[in-house]
């Protein structure tokens, strides 16, 4: 139903926009945030969102039941699925700076994301053939490996994605979330048959990544991105002392430390709490099935946050979106772990679908405000990803360690503690919207 709504919602702003004119002027066209109407902008529009789409189809229908896979399927403990995820982490940390570096240095062409879809194609029997029996043979090995190729392809590569489909929409003029809500749906439909398939057997959801990769690659060939030879030479300009200047930046490392203590929080959270969230049924099975349902409504909800989180974070500022999703993410940490029962926890679980919304768009309108754009991608990969990966490694293996010694429970009113020590950090030290001229201005003396 929310799939049906969202098409109506994108038809019906196109139409009321069109209505006014002649039928021989009218065309189906996409509208940019300032109202224009463009051919081009429309296609590009739909082939990105695509792309989203297919995307997170993969991403989510390995990571979605992924702990529980490796506790259920695999029989690692708390612990070792924590230290898995801190490999993970690790290794997303490595290629995240080298990503974002490449992106900028490619600006618009598409050579990252062909690299990447050839990459997910092999997904399926890269889990199926290599990563399951090395992690059965020695787990550090297969840690190792798995790590590595997970993070390449995915954990790393979804900042990539994100990235140059931002730079794109800059350029056409639609906005980022509207693209990024259909990678919502994708990870939404992947939990709903998820928890299913992963009952039946959790290769179909490999399988099902894999053919998503064939698609995206398809979908990519497709589409035409235009460079000037402006745009060509700022890319080439760009220079590994780049990199360096912007760690020379109080303010950048407000913001990643700020990004540490929130966005790390909220990716450890969400780790194992479908194996917590099993545990609340008689049965892991129904568990299982009950949080593929809930996780998809979770995300079909979050699709709808990413049409209006672009509202509200023009309404508060790129800061005063930070500040509110770091609010909403101490209600659901801490919630989680004063109730026990699953109604509740799935009431909870529900509100990380605006959490999500406002702080990804918050993210990037807060970048480009106080910073050049021409670093967008070394800014959002290392910035805010490379910072929320830097916690997992440290968070993943001990937060693991609690829920096998104190339990979930506890372990989630600590963590909700330390990300209202951070959202205060932020309140005080995030600069406002007021100051961005002078920002924007200090980043291009320094580049």
């Amino acid at each position: 139903m929310l799939i049906i709504f969202l098409l109506t919602y994108e038809i019906g702003t196109i139409y009321n926009t069109v209505k006014s004119k002649t039928l021989s002027k009218i065309k189906f066209r996409y509208i940019n945030s300032k109202g224009d109407l463009n051919m081009q902008n429309n296609k590009l529009y739909w082939k990105l969102s695509s792309f989203f789409f297919l995307f997170f189809l993969s991403i989510a229908s390995i990571f979605t039941f992924f702990a529980i896979w490796l506790g259920q399927s695999l029989n690692l403990s708390g612990a070792q699925t924590g230290i898995v995820f801190s490999v993970n982490a690790v290794f997303t940390m490595l290629f995240q700076p080298l990503y974002g570096y490449i992106s900028d240095k490619l600006g618009l062409r598409k050579n990252l994301l062909y690299f990447i879809s050839i990459l997910v194609i092999l997904s399926g029997p890269f889990l199926i053939f290599i990563y399951q029996p090395l992690l059965n043979w020695n787990f550090w090995i297969g840690a190792l490996t798995g790590g590595s190729y997970l993070a390449i392809t995915f954990l790393a590569g979804i900042s990539a994605i994100e990235s140059y489909i931002e730079k794109v929409g800059r350029k056409y003029e639609f906005e980022f979330g509207r693209a990024r809500l259909w990678g919502s749906i994708g990870a939404a439909v992947a939990a709903a048959i998820g928890g299913r398939m992963l009952n039946i057997n959790p290769d179909i959801n490999f399988w099902i990544a894999s053919g998503s990769g064939i698609l995206l690659l398809l979908v990519i060939s497709l589409t035409k991105v235009e460079v000037s030879t402006i745009e060509e030479k700022k890319a080439k300009s760009l220079s590994v002392q780049d990199l360096g200047s912007l760690f020379k930046r109080k303010d950048f490392w407000i913001f990643m430390i700020f990004m540490l203590g929130t966005g790390c929080i909220y990716n450890v959270f969400d780790q194992q709490f479908p194996v917590y969230y099993a545990s609340l049924f008689p049965t892991e099975q129904l568990g299982n099935q009950i949080f593929g349902y809930l996780n998809a409504g979770q995300v079909f909800l979050e699709s709808g946050m990413l049409l209006v989180a672009p509202f509200i974070v023009r309404k508060v500022g790129p800061k005063g979106g930070l500040i509110l999703a770091g609010i909403i993410m101490i209600l659901r940490v801490i919630g989680s772990g004063l109730v026990s029962d699953p109604y509740s926890i799935s009431f909870i679980k529900l509100l990380n679908a605006p959490e999500f919304a406002i702080i990804i768009v918050s993210v990037f309108k807060y970048l480009a405000t106080h910073f050049d754009t021409k670093f967008s991608s070394i800014l959002y990969l290392v910035g805010y990803q490379f910072a929320m990966q830097l916690g997992a490694v440290i968070l993943s293996p001990i937060v693991g360690n609690l829920y096998d010694s104190i339990g979930f429970r506890q372990t989630y009113l600590i963590m909700g503690g330390i990300v209202t020590i951070f959202t205060l950090f932020g309140t005080f030290l995030l600069r406002n919207q007021n100051q961005a001229s002078k920002d924007r201005n200090d980043s291009k003396l320094t580049a």
